[in-house]
């Protein structure tokens, strides 16, 4: 797949009619909710338990959902603590809708994680203003997803152009994500660390191809352009601020804890501990992977010259010791 069909493969559908899932026992609510929302350009689907609305939401998810909280099989409170916990789903805007007039129930719907709450009976032009503010704020939050995707389809589309380097990224995120699950970090954070690490070489845009795939020895001019790609890839990615949590693996990746490292210098704990594990990841992957230059190592040997260097101020020994343990499990 080369750059242009990987963007198509990206691009949103900008027509496509919001989808409204409904969720309500009761059919008489049902269907007032649909003639309310029938002059709108909506998609609405129904579910009248809490296990086939569930099922909807996770086969096809929608871009809001209308829900009552006294449901069969799952209630409305499960549905949406199901809805917020996970993250597939936790940006889909969830309006409860319900007789219910107790506080303790509107907070605990609201703890919960709903977006909105409204009391029957339901005023129409309430229920559709705060519908189109909360798709509104949904489509932001799809067009930066949207954004990161293109950001990571264009890293793999670099790296598709040199043999030595495909799927470089993609070996990279798998084992930051194995160093950081055998660290404990939590999964949040690893959420972020993935993003981070598939996009640590994206700078290499800016790169001269003529440097990046040349075989031979690089000048040092050459060098120091190389070494640009960092600093080249946080411009890049800091206009998007979903991704501001992974500007440190972008920028700081090749930073060393002697402090020889660029493009900062920085040494020890100012590096993040994020773009200390990348690193490591990093290093790794390119070891064990063939270059114009070399031939890849074999595993043993890669993790030999980790245990010999593990003092070295290249990288944080706690990190390489966790390289270590995990590799040799997954030997």
């Amino acid at each position: 797949m080369d750059s242009t069909e990987t963007l198509c493969y990206y691009r949103p559908a900008m027509e496509k009619k919001p989808k409204i899932l409904i969720v309500d026992d009761n059919k008489v609510n049902v269907e007032l909710l649909r003639s309310q929302l029938k002059p709108y350009q909506y998609n609405l689907e129904v579910s009248y338990d809490g296990e086939d609305a569930l099922s909807k939401i996770n086969v096809s998810p929608p871009d809001l959902v209308l829900l009552d909280l006294m449901m069969p099989k799952i209630s409305g409170f499960e549905i949406c603590r199901s809805i917020k916990q996970n993250k597939d789903t936790q940006f889909i805007p969830v309006i409860v809708i319900t007789a219910l007039q107790e506080l303790d129930d509107k907070l605990k719907a609201i703890e919960l994680g709903a977006d909105d709450f409204l009391v029957k009976p339901i005023n129409r032009l309430e229920l559709t203003t705060r519908i189109k503010s909360l798709l509104h704020m949904k489509s932001l939050h799809d067009d930066l997803d949207t954004s990161e995707s293109i950001l990571i389809s264009l890293a793999e589309a670099l790296e598709a152009k040199d043999f030595y380097t495909r799927g470089h990224s993609e070996r990279v995120a798998e084992i930051v994500m194995l160093i950081g699950k055998y660290l404990g970090i939590p999964e949040r954070d690893l959420d972020y660390m993935r993003k981070g690490s598939l996009l640590h070489d994206i700078g290499k845009i800016g790169i001269k191809e003529s440097i990046l795939l040349k075989p031979g020895k690089l000048t040092d001019e050459e060098m120091a352009h190389i070494r640009s790609h960092p600093s080249r890839g946080y411009d890049i990615c800091s206009p998007l601020k979903s991704l501001e949590p992974c500007l440190t693996i972008i920028r700081s990746h090749h930073e060393r804890i002697d402090g020889e490292g660029y493009p900062d210098g920085l040494k020890g704990e100012e590096i993040p501990t994020p773009a200390k594990i990348t690193a490591v990841a990093d290093a790794y992957d390119a070891m064990t992977t063939d270059r114009p230059y070399r031939k890849g190592m074999n595993k043993d040997t890669a993790l030999k010259i980790f245990e010999n260097e593990i003092e070295s101020g290249q990288w944080d020994p706690k990190i390489v010791k966790a390289l270590l343990d995990v590799m040799h499990r997954h030997h």
